[in-house]
């Protein structure tokens, strides 16, 4: 179920106001979008986009920065099994850096809602930006914590880029990505100092851009 399409310039998105201030609604099927990876010095942004079913309810869906792993991981299959759509799309590091982080999340929001397998009437993304889609959609501030399918969506692009970086980790172990999952920790900014850096690393981003600088012959 996860979309990978080929790189290319996007459209921005559109801007807070407009998002913020949809006050109509539509019947239908309901997608709710989230992200995960924004933050990280390596690896790509991952998005995901869920349709749940009403005569499936899920249990103990919330955000899922504050779910434990094991809960986030049981979720996740509990999820592809129950919903009635899903899917995974990643935009990747070669396009967070030629894009921008913030384009690049909302191309691989896109990508997550063009590969749904159903039609969904109305999106729900979480944050206060929004990507460019052919369905009506509102951005909902911390809606992971709020909307149930936008809770699950953040679960999957958590557990899957959480997966992707234990991946990295068996080919890059001596950066450490199996604890810090890419993200800026010390330990993570003393290997980079120490070995430089590798493919998976976003060089736009300034610790990275910083390190290869100092490395420059």
């Amino acid at each position: 179920m996860r979309s990978r399409k080929s790189s290319r310039a996007e459209a921005p998105g559109l801007p807070s106001d407009r998002q913020l201030g949809l006050s109509w609604d539509v019947p239908g099927l309901l997608a709710g979008v989230d992200e995960a990876g924004r933050g990280p010095l390596a690896g790509p942004v991952v998005a995901a986009a869920v349709i749940l079913d009403d005569a499936q309810p899920i249990r103990g869906l919330g955000d899922s920065k504050v779910l434990s792993e094991r809960v986030r991981e049981r979720l996740f299959d509990e999820i592809r099994a129950k919903a009635l759509c899903c899917c995974i799309a990643e935009a990747s590091v070669e396009e967070i850096d030629t894009l921008n982080i913030l384009q690049a999340t909302l191309l691989a929001m896109r990508r997550a809602v063009d590969g749904l397998r159903l039609r969904p009437h109305k999106v729900l993304v979480d944050g206060n930006r929004l990507p460019v889609l052919q369905v009506p959609a509102e951005a909902i501030v911390k809606g992971d914590a709020k909307v149930a399918a936008i809770s699950a969506a953040s679960i999957l692009a958590k557990v899957h880029r959480d997966r992707l970086c234990l991946a990295l980790h068996e080919v890059h172990p001596q950066y450490g990505f199996a604890g810090h999952k890419g993200y800026p920790t010390p330990d993570h900014l003393a290997a980079l100092r120490t070995h430089g850096a590798c493919g998976a690393h976003r060089r736009s981003f300034a610790p990275v851009r910083e390190v290869l600088l100092e490395r420059r012959p």
